[in-house]
This record gives C-alpha cells, structure tokens and sequence, in this order.
C-alpha cells in the first residue's frame, strides 16, 4: 500500500462510517451524498486491501481490519486538526456529541449536573451516555466510540490518561424506622441483619476481587470492598449474609423500603439518597480504605478542546459531588 494513494477524506468517510454504522447518516454528517460515501469507502477497500465493512441487518458491522483501524484513523484525524490550528471549541455554538460511560449511580450524581451545564453553555452540544459496565469498555475508549469513562479503576493502562473526581468509601444505609437507627452499627448487627449490595459482574464474569480487567483497564465490578467486610470477621465463626446482590444501585430505595436488610453502598450514592428523607447513612463497623472516582480517557484525546472543556465541566461537577 502506497501512502500517495491516501485521500484524507477517506479517513474521514471511514471514521464516519465506523461510528454511524450507516452510510446515511454518515453523509449526512458530511455533508455528502450516500452514493459518495459508498464510492470512498469503495475507493478505501481498494487502498488497504479488505472489505472494512460488511452489510447486515444490524447496519454497517466493520471488519476485523476496521476494528484495528478505527482508533488510529481517529486519532490521526485529529492530530491534523490541532496541527492546522482550526479546532478551537466554542461551546455557545459548537455542534459536538460527547460520550460518557458510567454505571448508574455515577450517572445520577454527575450526569444530571453536567447536563445542566450543557443546556446552560453548550446548548447545541449532545451527551450520550454509556454504561461503563459492557465487557468491551477499553474497546471502547481504544477504538474512539467513547471519550470518557468514569468509575473506579484499579488499573489504567499507559495509553490512556485519568484525573481524579472525588473520593469514597463504603457506608450502610437503612430504613430510618431500623432498630438500629439510631446508635452506631456493630459487627453483631452485620450478622443479625442480612445485606443488600450493588454488583455489576461476579467472578463468573471474571471478576478477581471485585475487578474486571480487559485490554488493562481494570473497572470495579462490585460497588463495595469485598476484602475489607471478610478481613472484619476473619477471626469469627459466622459471616454476614448477603441477601441480596443487585445490578441497579437505584432499586436500593425500595429494597430498604419496611425491611430489615441493610444495603452496603458508596458513600457518595448514600448521601444523594439520605436526602430523600426515608433511609439514614451510617458508618461500617469496621475500617475500609477510601477508593478515587476518576474520569479515563484515550491519550490522544488530550489536545482536543471540547474534550478539554469537557474535562473542566466534569472537575466543576466532581467539586459539587464532594461538597454534597
């Protein structure tokens, strides 16, 4: 393959594709006829040898080839734009789609804030979000269909860059009418009363210690520290039971709602819904260390100024999350 027979438009018609998985709408995203578009990508296939992109019923589905591609062809294209020196971000006019990935307890706490900023600031601007729960996240932020991911991450790979959001730990909350209330909780009441927990992935997902790894993102599975509830009572004859495991940190609520069960949640979450009045947030009775939430993000998206500002509006967020 000669790098003469490269058109930059192709790039652009690829990318286009890979994201819309339809030639319609990846004309209309520039401003191109679908005849033009399966012109280029014809013209594409001849250049790098493969098909790129097989029609089904499901739209576009790339190739193996295109799935390798689509991150560098992206990212490349933007390196072109910040070397030419015409991608400044002017969010009061800025036609941009911005994709977040966050599992929804996160989603309640940031998205909804961030929202609002966009309708103030950014009022042509769009925001996806993802659920950072998929196997394939890395994937995802690799091949550019996500521009940030955020949750609790033991491990981010050397390709991608983080920042910090706030910092948590793992609280109980229960009904306001418990009999335990209004004192402290014990390590006795742990096993008096059963347990509710939030888990997006167990070990027949692949989870090792309540982290799943792919591609070297390590993401948090189980939104509570596993190690430090068994540590408690390693010296005891009797662990507390774990009624229930649950994927939807929102159903917490009703689950608490005339029963006994204590839920084990991140605190951040515990305050959000100890605001409604009806649950009361209280502390484990036994130590567990503070996890980070951090935004990740691909290496090459650093210099892109909408995600730059994008970054901004989530740290503005974060503060608002810690402060309560």
């Amino acid at each position: 393959m000669s790098a003469n027979r490269i058109d930059l438009n192709l790039l652009r018609v690829f990318d286009a594709v890979f994201e819309d998985r339809n030639l319609a709408l990846a004309g209309k995203r520039l401003n191109l006829s679908q005849s033009a578009i399966s012109h280029a990508l014809a013209r594409m296939r001849e250049v790098v040898g493969d098909d790129l992109f097989v029609r089904t019923a499901r739209g576009m589905e790339p190739t193996v080839r295109a799935l390798r591609m689509a991150g560098q062809v992206r990212g490349a294209l933007q390196q072109i734009v910040a070397a030419l020196g015409v991608d400044d971000f002017d969010p009061q006019v800025a036609q941009r789609k911005f994709v977040v990935a966050a599992n929804d307890y996160i989603t309640s706490l940031v998205l909804g804030r961030l929202s609002q900023r966009l309708c103030a600031e950014a009022p042509l601007a769009d925001l996806v979000v993802r659920p950072s729960t998929r196997l394939d996240l890395a994937g995802q932020i690799d091949v550019g269909r996500i521009d940030i991911a955020i949750g609790i991450f033991a491990d981010v790979p050397a390709r991608f860059r983080s920042m910090a959001l706030w910092e948590q730990t793992d609280v109980l909350l229960v009904n306001r009418d418990h009999p335990i209330a209004e004192r402290a909780v014990t390590q006795q009441d742990l096993l008096a009363y059963p347990l509710v927990a939030i888990s997006q992935g167990g070990s027949e997902e692949g989870a090792v210690s309540g982290f799943i790894v792919e591609r070297g993102l390590a993401r948090q599975s189980e939104m509570f520290d596993r190690d430090a509830l068994n540590r408690a009572f390693a010296d005891t004859p009797d662990m507390p039971r774990m009624r229930m495991s649950v994927a939807h940190s929102l159903a917490i609520p009703a689950l608490l709602r005339h029963s006994e069960m204590l839920a084990l949640v991140p605190s951040s979450l515990a305050r959000e819904l100890e605001r409604y009045g009806e649950l009361k947030m209280c502390a484990t009775p036994y130590e567990c260390p503070n996890v980070t939430v951090r935004a990740v993000w691909h290496e090459r998206n650093d210099a892109d100024p909408a995600l730059q500002w994008l970054r901004q509006q989530l740290a503005d967020v974060a503060r608002q999350v810690r402060t309560g």
